[in-house]
């Protein structure tokens, strides 16, 4: 006989909620009205760019304490923010852009929470590989996300060795500053397939680019990339 599952009202403390609130990635206006109403609401904001968040806020009038929460100090924070939710506080983690829990700290909260039984809560919203990925034309049936690949050239490289022969749509994070070595490392180990570089998106500078590895790095140039950037290359052909 299969055990019960463990539910809702069974398995919570009595204490306070996380909500993990999904922010605009560049344009304020994408924001969901649950999502405003939960930040007026909640006791405390723990957010990754306390700055970031402070303008989000003033554009919509809300006046909240706002701690920061990010990767440097997430070992130290934590526990301070569970003290918190059990305490009886609710908080909304918020990360510099998006859905929070997404290659941020926001992960480690969310699983210390578990642990001690706190509710989660999800404000569905915003998220830049989701947006990347309906509008690159790439099959969105089946997909694989792998956030950001190493800083290292070696353990990058092995990564994308591992992924060569991957079938679903692979979708990654990078920064401007790593940017062309990303490429030149995808054009060598997965080849010339169609990529799409999502940049700035929904920012006024937004832009969507289609081409091979090849074209992609000649479109860019020798000049530094500007911006945030998702970067989606197709999966390997099945004969």
């Amino acid at each position: 006989m299969c055990p019960d599952p463990e539910k809702e009202e069974q398995i919570y403390v009595e204490g306070g909620v996380l909500y993990l609130v999904s922010t605009p990635i560049g344009n304020l206006e994408d924001i969901t009205l649950r999502a405003l109403k939960v930040l007026k609401d909640v006791d405390l904001l723990a957010a990754e760019d306390t700055r970031h968040t402070g303008t989000l806020l003033k554009h919509y009038n809300l006046h909240k304490s706002i701690i920061s929460y990010h990767d440097f100090n997430k070992d130290r924070k934590a526990p301070f923010l569970i003290e918190q939710l059990k305490a009886g506080k609710s908080i909304a983690i918020i990360s510099d852009a998006g859905t929070p829990g997404i290659s941020d700290p926001g992960y480690l909260l969310v699983q210390q929470s578990i642990r001690e039984n706190i509710r989660v809560v999800p404000i569905p919203g915003a998220s830049a590989f989701l947006s990347a990925l309906v509008v690159s034309g790439l099959p969105t049936d089946r997909f694989v996300f792998e956030g950001f690949l190493s800083p290292k050239p070696g353990k990058r490289r092995r990564r994308l060795e591992e992924l060569r022969e991957e079938k679903r749509t692979l979708i990654f994070y990078e920064s401007p500053h790593r940017f062309a070595k990303m490429i030149e490392d995808m054009a060598e180990i997965l080849g010339q397939r169609k990529m799409v570089i999502g940049r700035e998106l929904t920012k006024k500078f937004e832009e969507i680019i289609r081409g091979t590895p090849e074209e992609i790095k000649c479109y860019f140039g020798e000049g530094k990339v500007k911006g945030e950037l998702v970067v989606l290359i197709e999966g390997i052909k099945e004969i």
